[in-house]
């Protein structure tokens, strides 16, 4: 398709001429890309930040927590109290084949950590063991992560967060090989959590999180063989659904639980909330391209009105074109340049507004939207390009049909 200086200035003056109605149809068009690029940016910039939380978390992970009992059972009364033991986990492993690993966690009284003057308020303190972190990855940004030596060996060791780092070593000093005091016990620092404030975490923020090896916390705790709750996964293939009423089964059995009591052994699926999560999105995103879309398309509507009505202003004039020799194909070009026009220019205006305002959603986010990325990807936005090129063809197709359908002496005479 060429055009020359003349055709160019032919198409400006025939959009510029009713200024109002140009304006108002090409609003329709960059009112609904507009729209589309902030809905499919915000929806990104939203599915990145819950990434960020549940990053590390595995998506196939299961806990049980014990509870009163609602049933009398075996000579037992309701309302019985009864307590997760560390001999459970091997009869899970033996007897529920759909589990693969299984950790338990348990945790010390709110506390705070003191380090000489320095003083970080409300930590939760909190067992680690290697298998743990399958379930709930801990990164490290300095140091290490504790290890099964630590444990063994009941080392007096811990993990802190980046927030305690902050509280008890503001001058930006290294905190490792430090000690610290937490529930009048020292313990030596050999890593630091980099596991951001708004990612998921059992038991507590995990900037405010103490880490310690199992054995040494329920030594210096007493609490012996008491866990607090059981944390698991499942074997490829199988789905936590599967698997919890089976460790459920197996709890009640050992701990003399009727079987139909549903409160003495709480389950918790991370697996089902990550699938309800993953499904909203795929929800958003589709009804976001549903409104967008058809927005576009009432805009594409209002461009094919304008041209109909251009072109039948324009009748008497076509006319005269064909009568001198103007081939269908030359009125062709004219009015599908037209409609093209007008599209691409409103929608590459919406289009770099809607980037402009991205950005600055970006520059400005905070708390959970820090750090996410609310940019349309490049193909997207020349998609939406293409998009509209194409909506301008077609708006323009049914008044140019038109003009090509009045014969040359009809069409000088009409007014």
């Amino acid at each position: 398709m060429r055009f020359d200086s003349d055709q160019w200035g032919e198409i400006l003056i025939t959009l510029t001429r009713n200024k109002a109605r140009t304006f108002l149809t090409a609003f329709g068009i960059f009112w609904g890309i507009f729209m589309l690029m902030i809905l499919m940016g915000g929806g990104q910039g939203l599915q990145l930040a819950l990434g960020k939380t549940f990053a590390g978390f595995a998506s196939n992970a299961g806990f049980i927590v014990a509870d009163r009992t609602s049933e009398p059972y075996a000579g037992y009364q309701t309302g019985r109290s009864w307590s997760i033991q560390l001999q459970d986990l091997e009869r899970i492993r033996n007897l529920v084949p759909e589990v693969d690993v299984v950790a338990p966690v348990t945790f010390g009284a709110n506390a705070n950590a003191t380090y000489q003057d320095k003083n970080s308020k409300n930590v939760t303190v909190k067992t680690f063991t290697e298998e743990y972190n399958v379930i709930e990855q801990v990164p490290i940004q300095e140091g290490r992560l504790l290890n099964n030596a630590d444990n063994d060996q009941r080392r007096k060791v811990c993990v802190i967060g980046k927030r305690i780092k902050a509280d008890l070593f503001p001058d930006s000093i290294s905190p490792l090989g430090k000690f610290i005091k937490v529930d009048g016990v020292q313990y030596q620092i050999v890593g630091v959590n980099n596991k951001e404030r708004n990612g998921i975490s059992i038991g507590g923020f995990a900037d405010k999180t103490i880490f310690l090896p199992y054995r040494t916390l329920t030594t210096i705790y007493n609490r012996q063989n008491d866990i607090d709750l059981i944390a698991y996964t499942v074997k490829e293939g199988y789905t936590v659904s599967q698997a919890q009423e089976k460790v459920a089964d197996v709890l009640k059995r050992i701990h003399k639980i009727h079987p139909d009591d549903t409160k003495a052994v709480q389950k918790i699926n991370a697996e089902a909330i990550f699938q309800m999560v993953d499904s909203l999105f795929k929800g958003i995103s589709i009804l976001i391209w549903m409104i967008g879309l058809g927005t576009l398309i009432a805009g594409a509507i209002g461009v094919s009105n304008i041209m109909l009505v251009t072109v039948r202003e324009r009748t008497s004039e076509i006319g005269i074109r064909r009568a001198i020799g103007a081939k269908p194909r030359d009125i062709l070009i004219q009015t599908m340049s037209e409609s093209i026009v007008l599209t691409l220019v409103a929608g590459m205006t919406g289009i770099c507004l809607a980037v402009g305002v991205l950005v600055l959603l970006e520059n400005n986010a905070t708390g959970v939207f820090e750090g996410a990325n609310f940019q349309v990807p490049f193909w997207t936005a020349m998609g939406a390009a293409l998009l509209l090129s194409l909506l301008g063809v077609l708006a323009g197709t049914g008044p140019t049909l038109r003009a090509l359908s009045i014969k040359p002496v009809d069409a000088m005479r009409e007014e």
